[in-house]
Parts: C-alpha cells; structure tokens; sequence
C-alpha cells in the first residue's frame, strides 16, 4: 500500500524559503509521477507542480515558475518541493501526490500546512 508522508511546513515571513518533504513507501515509484497540490482557505484544490520520478522532468502551475523547485531522491523515495521567495498567497495546506503513468492521482498525503506572514 502506498503511503505518502508530507513533512517541513510552518510559518515563514513573506520572502522567505521552506522545504516540504514527501517520503513514499509502498511500491516502487519509477513508474509514478509525484506531484504537489495545495489548498488556501475557502479556494479549491490547486495543483502546483510534479515531477516524473523516471526522467526528473517537471512542470509547474505558472504562479511559481522560478520560485518552487521540485527534486527527487532516489535512494530515500522522496520528493521535495523548494519554496523560495514565497508570498502570503501560498499560504496553504499543501499535499503531495503520487500517480502510477497512466491514472490518475490515487494515493495522496495528509497535507501539512504553509503560512505566508506579510
């Protein structure tokens, strides 16, 4: 069973920088695109990045180009989401996700929460 563990939120100052974590178990995940959703209060569930764990090719929602970053680690299943220059609009509860190619995003987190003070 695939389990996904967000850790690294908390309260950062407007321009400042977090690192999320999301350590998978489960499965092995080279067939899986690992992704980064995120919800603000009374908003919809937005997705904000992924990444292909075969190829490390990732793409993100246009209001964090050149600010978020998401890598991968190999050795310890897991992906991070770099959070850098950040603003009060990315205060979220934010949620990793894992998709077996093709399919949906079955297996989620239990989100863990990011507060921008201005």
């Amino acid at each position: 069973q695939v389990q996904l563990v967000e850790s690294g939120g908390g309260l950062v100052q407007a321009g400042g920088s977090l690192r999320l974590s999301c350590q998978a178990s489960g499965r092995t995940f080279s067939n899986f695109a690992m992704a980064w959703f995120r919800q603000a209060p009374e908003k919809e569930r937005e997705f904000v990045g992924n990444i292909i764990w075969r190829s490390g090719f990732t793409s993100y929602v246009d209001s964090v180009k050149g600010r978020f970053t998401i890598s991968r680690e190999n050795a310890k299943n897991t992906v991070h989401l770099q959070m850098n220059s950040l603003k009060p609009d990315d205060t979220a509860v934010y949620y990793c996700a894992a998709q077996e190619t093709p399919g949906p995003y079955k297996y989620w987190g239990q989100g863990i929460r990011v507060t921008v003070s201005s």
